[in-house]
């Protein structure tokens, strides 16, 4: 095998190991969480500690991989893991399990932005496409069979499925380590490392593409609001097992990628961005209260393909309006996207468990609402389109001068509402049109 296709095929490996680590946890934690005498409100802390420690410290790894290298940077989150799922396999304490989810946010949250820059390192202009996608890959493989895999070995002990983590993890740091070469060739000087920018976030609800962040925000809310107690939800009222919740959840991972990978795109270039994105959190909301009113089982896979059908087209379509907004900085457009999905996915499962705790269905009740406020907020500023024209210009603190463009509001002159103007190098007129 020649090695540059070797080292791809390593980094795969430990993406799906990581992946899959993740995603086996998920159908088991409600059913952990129970064994130790706790509720929703501590399934949902522990589902967010984790999301919380990864918001923190991922700015924080690709700056340390640009000092020290990707390599070692890879080991640490790989190590972690393992250590991570270790501890949660043996724990015998609910604080446990806490310690062992906050360490696995911190150190596993390495690996992402680590593995991808090695093929940034690695890859000509031409490949590179190629190992972005594998890594991508390996991700929905792991989150696929992670949930389905977590349920079937957590019939018989909970803990199991957390130990073979850990010892698929430890195969993983060994290739690494023994196997993978460094790829950065030129480290970066010391300097400071940027860690999250809360004012940045603050500054893009406040500009043009602050509409669009709210959404992304809402739409992870959702979901994860949705899965966050559905292991608790359907353990109480249907007396499922980690089986059947880890059934569930694969199936969902499936229809996901088959509507993101097959449908997304033909329905937008037929509707456009913006219908879609009405039509599902519309769809989304209509889920969230057949789950409220489903009785029998196949009910309730009717209410979670419906629910699900509907929230998986949401993430591509606000994400595509970002990027032909942001007609200067779409990359940073798009990262700001994804940090808002992260708060998303932060307080979701913490008001989910919160609420359960008040009443059996108020997390899906409360879902409906939120669900139908991003549609009522998609009706009412979707309609025209605002693609972003600002001149990069420096700021204290801030970054890059692309960061300034994707969040600041264009500069204002008084130029009449017709007149042309430029756009990517190529003249526009600002009459407003209908489709975004």
């Amino acid at each position: 095998m020649q090695p540059n296709r070797r080292n791809l095929v390593i980094l795969f490996f430990t993406m799906i190991v990581i992946m899959l680590g993740f995603g086996m946890v998920i159908p088991i934690l409600p059913f952990y969480v129970e064994s130790f005498g706790a509720g929703g409100s501590a399934l949902g802390m522990l589902m967010a500690s984790y999301g919380i420690m990864q918001f923190i410290f991922a700015p924080y790894w690709g700056g340390l991989s640009d000092r020290f290298g990707r390599k070692p940077i890879l080991l640490i989150g790989v190590l972690g893991n393992a250590l991570a799922q270790f501890l949660m396999g043996f724990s015998t304490q609910l604080w446990m399990l806490f310690a062992a989810r906050a360490l696995a946010g911190v150190l596993s949250s390495a690996t992402l932005p680590t593995a991808m820059a090695y093929i940034g390192d690695s890859t000509s202009d031409k490949e590179r496409s190629g190992g972005m996608g594998m890594i991508g890959a390996a991700m929905g493989i792991g989150m696929v069979l992670g949930p389905g895999l977590g349920g079937w070995l957590g019939g018989s002990s909970l803990g199991f499925p957390f130990i073979l983590a850990g010892c698929l993890s430890s195969l993983a740091f060994l290739l690494v380590l023994l196997l993978l070469p460094e790829s950065l060739v030129e480290k970066a000087a010391p300097g400071r490392i940027a860690g999250p920018q809360l004012g940045v976030l603050r500054a893009a609800l406040l500009g043009p593409l602050g509409v669009l962040f709210v959404l992304a925000f809402l739409l992870t809310f959702g979901l994860t609001n949705f899965e966050g107690v559905f292991g608790l939800y359907a353990a109480r009222k249907y007396q499922y097992r980690p089986v059947d919740v880890g059934a569930i959840l694969t199936v969902i991972g499936v229809i996901s990628a088959m509507i993101q990978g097959a449908l997304v795109g033909p329905l937008s270039r037929r509707w456009g961005e913006a219908n879609i994105i009405r039509f599902s959190f519309f769809g989304s909301a209509i889920g969230f209260v057949l789950m409220v009113l489903a009785g029998t089982d196949w009910q309730v896979w009717l209410t979670v393909c419906t629910f699900i059908a509907s929230n998986a087209m949401l993430n591509p379509a606000v994400a595509s309006m970002i990027s032909k907004r942001a007609a200067q900085g779409q990359g940073v457009a798009l990262g700001l996207n994804n940090s808002f999905m992260s708060l998303g996915r932060i307080i979701g499962p913490l008001w989910a468990g919160f609420a359960f705790d008040l009443g059996i269905h108020l997390p899906y009740l409360s879902g409906a609402l939120v669900m139908l406020l991003g549609f009522i907020i998609a009706s009412l500023r979707l309609r025209y389109p605002a693609p972003i024209q600002s001149e990069a210009r420096a700021s204290e603190g801030a970054g890059e001068p692309a960061l300034t463009a994707a969040i600041n509001p264009p500069p204002t002159t008084s130029t009449p509402p017709r007149a042309s103007v430029q756009v990517n190098g190529s003249p526009r007129n600002n009459t407003p049109n209908k489709e975004p």
